[in-house]
């Protein structure tokens, strides 16, 4: 287990904001979480830029997380791995992140011994342009099922999380 707390503030990546990376994690305050998804690449690309983030990545003593499986995990160095609870394995030696979009998916992660979940979409994103988001109302009616951490993710900027009180929140291009 890292010895970090977990971080209230998370920066998620994608191709969407790839250009702006570098910048975005030097501008996060220091401690907060960094989730490499990076799907957009083949696999030796996308070792590659996961190297070239780690050391920004370290010099503001964020967390660095793979969406990917434990084994990746650990040889790529992760603090911890994010994806579907289903997919986390029992790697006690790193943070385990579940993605979650509803009761049964919480349930899941609760059940696996995840370490936080990320709850989304709770407002519309670029991400899912046609999707349906939850909504503070049923964002709040979920999060209180878990048992574990819920970080808010999903159309989430500064002035969303203050509106929904919510202390631990990510964003893809609130952030970048």
């Amino acid at each position: 287990m890292p010895i970090h707390p977990l971080p209230d503030l998370w920066l998620l990546s994608g191709a969407r904001n790839d250009a702006a990376l570098e910048e975005a994690l030097a501008t996060l305050p220091e401690g907060s979480g960094f989730v490499f998804r990076h799907y957009h690449l083949q696999p030796a690309k996308r070792r590659e830029r996961w190297e070239m983030l780690r050391s920004i990545v370290r010099s503001k003593n964020h967390l660095m997380v793979l969406s990917g499986d434990a084994d990746t995990g650990i040889e790529w160095g992760a603090d911890g791995i994010y994806g579907p609870p289903e997919e986390l394995g029992k790697r006690p030696c790193l943070l385990r992140l579940a993605t979650a979009h509803d009761a049964r998916e919480i349930h899941l992660a609760d059940r696996n011994g995840a370490d936080a979940l990320f709850l989304s979409p709770v407002f519309p994103t670029r991400s899912h342009p046609d999707g349906t988001a939850l909504g503070a109302a049923m964002f709040h009616d979920l999060a209180a099922r878990s048992t574990i951490p819920v970080i808010a993710l999903g159309g989430m900027t500064v002035e969303r999380a203050r509106e929904l009180g919510v202390r631990r929140w990510a964003a893809i291009d609130g952030l970048s």
